[in-house]
């Protein structure tokens, strides 16, 4: 899609031109795939003001890069960041802009070394342009989450007692594959009975037991975009503690979903969904923030807490995944994947991404 990758760099260029820099030096990977097509994990762009984009890699890529980069000059060298950096001071690009949120001091120094130079940090121009999807990037989205739900549903029916946190975990991650994933889109999480209490855990050898609640949150990777969603299921009859804590994390998932407008504060966000926690009396068990955007990274801007700044615009895909957690007892998370739309109703088929056919969110489903 060289039309597509062209429009991306000439927008960037805006930002590069406003830095007073003659060019730019992109090396985060998923930055250079971004405005390129390359995915590698050896890759970097010089991107002039205005002239023709460098992109070097190694051998390894050179002939991928020919193929799926033709609109941009290309140089394969083993040292990348100073092969770029001699094409720039030949072709008196002097005033450097890098991302320094990505470049180690090691490579810093060594691009710097004989003074031909003038660094100066970029900032996260590239991420801020990818916060706004194009319509392919929500389809390739939209299939990831489509997997997702796919997998999920399969998967579910064989959940049973006995069954490992790490085995659930394995077979989630083997159906993605099956299904048409690139790969998961992150270690696969897997918390039942009391290790639900912990946001992040990982899957380990504990069995499931009648009565555990299973947290599952999971994601398929397609094309480069992340999925992610989490469910919570009870093994057995739930509980009726069980069933309360499920209906209010569901109902501050809604009204969080809810207020996630074109338009919105992503701090008001986050707090339209915390406030029904707190109300209950349980704030202190949800310490995590709201949610975050997803695209060819799984956390990525913009991030939903409390404290966070700036508002939701078009086309911005996000998760909604408020929990509660309790200690020694379990936790529930409900989380999807949605695209914030303009002149539309949010949350409306089109807009919630993540679907499955077996539990839907405000569903507590026993196994």
């Amino acid at each position: 899609m060289p039309d597509m990758h062209a429009r991306r760099r000439d927008r960037l260029r805006v930002a590069v031109a406003a830095s007073d820099a003659d060019a730019a030096l992109i090396t985060s990977l998923v930055n250079v795939r971004y405005l390129t097509g390359l995915a590698s994990s050896d890759a970097a762009l010089l991107l002039p003001a205005d002239g023709p984009a460098v992109l070097a890699t190694d051998f390894r890529y050179a002939l991928t890069a020919q193929r799926e980069c033709p609109d941009v000059e290309l140089v394969t060298a083993r040292m990348i960041d100073p092969a770029l950096g001699q094409i720039a001071a030949g072709r008196g690009l002097r005033r450097l802009a890098f991302e320094a949120h990505d470049m180690t001091v090691e490579r810093h120094q060594a691009l710097a070394a004989d003074g031909s130079l003038d660094l100066i940090p970029l900032g996260r121009a590239v991420e801020e342009l990818r916060v706004t999807k194009d319509e392919r990037e929500l389809a390739l989205l939209s299939r990831a989450c489509a997997i997702t739900g796919e997998v999920f549903d399969q998967v579910l029916p064989g959940i049973r007692a006995g069954m490992t946190e790490r085995e659930l975990a394995t077979a989630i991650e083997r159906a993605m594959a099956g299904a048409g994933a690139d790969r998961p889109a992150f270690e696969t999480i897997v918390a039942s009975g009391p290790n639900g209490a912990i946001p992040h855990h990982a899957p380990g050898e504990r069995a499931f037991e009648r009565g555990d609640m299973i947290t599952i949150d999971c994601g398929a990777q397609y094309r480069g975009y992340h999925a992610d969603m989490t469910r919570t299921v009870v093994l057995g009859e739930p509980a009726g503690w069980q069933r309360d804590v499920h209906a209010l994390v569901a109902a501050a998932q809604r009204a969080g979903i809810g207020a996630a407008v074109p338009g919105a504060a992503v701090a008001g966000v986050d707090a339209a969904a915390r406030d029904v926690i707190a109300a209950a009396g349980q704030g202190e068990r949800f310490s995590h923030g709201l949610g975050h955007g997803v695209g060819l990274e799984i956390h990525e801007a913009p991030m939903l807490g409390p404290a966070k700044p700036g508002k939701l615009s078009d086309r911005v895909p996000i998760t909604v995944e408020p929990g509660v957690y309790l200690p020694g007892r379990g936790g529930v998370r409900i989380e999807d994947t949605l695209v914030v739309r303009s002149g539309a109703e949010f949350a409306t088929a089109r807009d919630l991404l993540t679907v499955t056919k077996t539990v839907t969110p405000g569903e507590l489903v026993a196994l």
